[in-house]
């Protein structure tokens, strides 16, 4: 069951993307979490987060068109699976669970 819940930082990466799909590529997502969380985040830990959340199945990506803005770089969008909302929602339950658990134990 634990293996089932999402951490936290890999929580708030599936919670953006479910909540804000549009335009979703590493910097972006680096941005919307800084500013949810309201501390520094690095685009390192994204891109290991997402790569993460792509091998299990909970987000897919491709690439977009090169940009001469970026120096005829892609960018790599990202996309919320049906599996990713499933990780989200269980692990939202859990936490619920828990503060329930903890409310009725009175802590």
């Amino acid at each position: 069951m634990a293996r089932d819940i999402l951490g936290i930082f890999e929580y708030e990466v599936l919670s953006l993307l479910l909540q804000r799909p549009r335009n979703a590529y590493g910097a972006a997502i680096q941005e919307r979490i800084s500013e949810r969380i309201e501390r520094d985040v690095s685009i390192g830990a994204v891109h290991t987060a997402l790569d993460r959340l792509q091998e299990k199945g909970f987000v897919s990506s491709w690439w977009g068109e090169p940009s001469a803005i970026r120096g005829g770089r892609r960018k790599r969008y990202y996309k919320i699976e049906a599996a990713g909302i499933e990780a989200v929602r269980r692990t939202e339950a859990a936490w619920n669970g828990l503060r329930g658990h903890l409310a009725r134990e009175g802590v």
